[in-house]
């Protein structure tokens, strides 16, 4: 395997494209928040495909960039963007997703044949019943602090923080949209 450097203005680009993401996804984690209830379908549905979207962006401009000047054939770049798991958002929620969310929901798991529709429905339990996730952890409680905390601070809207989170995640998100503060030269 050849050991080049990624070209500057692909670079660039992707860490523009990744940005977006994050702003995206902190917006995601935004309108999760009770405060937000009100416009949450519309906007966590927004934010979440305008993330997708910006991902498979980039993801395209990779995959470009190694067929055109890598020569990396259609097959093994099909093989890195993992095609086969690629879902179409048009098509709308499959079965597995209906699944998974009447398991969340403590709904009756439907009396379907569907081979694998016990499989999503107890992935949905565990998400509601403590098996997955149920208490946050400390990674997940600081990636929510963070991307909260950098929004504050490039928006300069840290004091909007205690407005839609919960105390502890504010507090996290405040601490860390301090550290991202720039601070005064200092004068003689």
């Amino acid at each position: 395997m050849e050991d080049t450097k990624m070209p500057e203005p692909l670079r660039q680009a992707v860490h523009q494209l990744v940005s977006e993401v994050v702003m995206n996804c902190q917006d995601v984690l935004r309108y999760t928040e009770p405060g937000l209830a009100h416009d949450w379908k519309r906007m966590t549905l927004i934010r979440a495909t305008d993330a997708s979207d910006t991902m498979d962006m980039a993801s395209r401009l990779i995959a470009a960039y190694c067929q055109q000047y890598t020569n990396v054939s259609m097959d093994t770049l099909a093989s890195h963007l993992q095609t086969r798991q690629q879902r179409s958002r048009a098509a709308g929620p499959r079965d597995s997703d209906r699944y998974e969310i009447a398991g969340m929901l403590g709904a009756p798991l439907p009396p379907e044949n569907a081979p694998d529709a016990r499989r999503w429905y107890s992935w949905g339990q565990g998400y509601a019943e403590g098996g997955l996730m149920s208490e946050p952890d400390e990674q997940r409680l600081f990636t929510e602090a963070c991307l909260h905390g950098l929004r504050a601070r490039l928006c300069e809207e840290v004091d909007s923080l205690d407005g839609y989170l919960p105390p502890h995640v504010a507090a996290m998100a405040r601490r860390v949209a301090e550290c991202l503060e720039v601070p005064e030269p200092a004068t003689t």
